[in-house]
């Protein structure tokens, strides 16, 4: 603890410094808990997104192997944009979808097998399931790092700044106690020399 000067404007600053602590302590607590509540959601979110992903994967598993045949699926499924749009979150900005356009495919019907369709549905599903994971994952880390500086704010104020605010508060009470102690005794004793004078004369 560094050295502090035992005044009484030095015990008046402490004593701001231990109220302004104690009232930010309470929304620091607060932030965390809701940082910590949103973040086991959107982890939720995530491995739920990723299960749909999988199921889709496993239920075309049986006619994956139609995709051997020669098609140029790439030209006929493209991005065409991403859109999301920002939340605020306890003060973090955060991505979130919102939809996911593909441009128009030009493939003739008639000259390809009736499965390409479906395939394409699957593919644009897909990909749809892999930007929000992707973003859940984003904001995931987005706030678990406010979280990580929430939480050394909240230790920094529970185990650092009000015990030792709380400290130098009894420590300077404790010294303006006996110097107001010493002062009466000096102010008896000076008195008891005085009369000792007074009746001497």
């Amino acid at each position: 603890m560094p050295a502090v000067k035992l005044t009484k404007n030095e015990l008046k600053r402490q004593k701001d410094a231990l109220k302004r602590f104690r009232r930010y302590l309470p929304t620091l607590v607060l932030k965390k808990q809701q940082l910590q509540m949103v973040i086991r959601q959107l982890e939720a979110r995530a491995a739920e997104e990723t299960r749909k992903r999988r199921e889709l994967t496993d239920g075309a598993a049986p006619w994956l192997e139609l995709f051997a045949e020669p098609f140029p699926f790439q030209d006929w499924l493209r991005v065409r944009n991403v859109r999301t749009e920002a939340a605020n979150i306890a003060g973090v900005e955060i991505p979130v979808f919102k939809s996911m356009d593909f441009a128009a495919t030009g493939h003739d019907l008639f000259a390809t097998p009736p499965w390409v369709d479906d395939a394409l549905a699957l593919f644009a599903a897909l990909a749809r399931l892999d930007v929000e994971i992707g973003l859940l994952r984003k904001q995931v880390e987005l706030l678990a790092a406010e979280l990580r500086v929430t939480s050394q704010r909240v230790n920094l104020f529970e185990k650092v700044k009000i015990p030792e605010a709380s400290e130098t508060i009894r420590r300077i009470n404790i010294f303006i106690g006996d110097q107001q102690t010493a002062a009466v005794v000096t102010g008896k004793t000076a008195k008891r020399n005085l009369l000792r004078r007074e009746e001497a004369s």
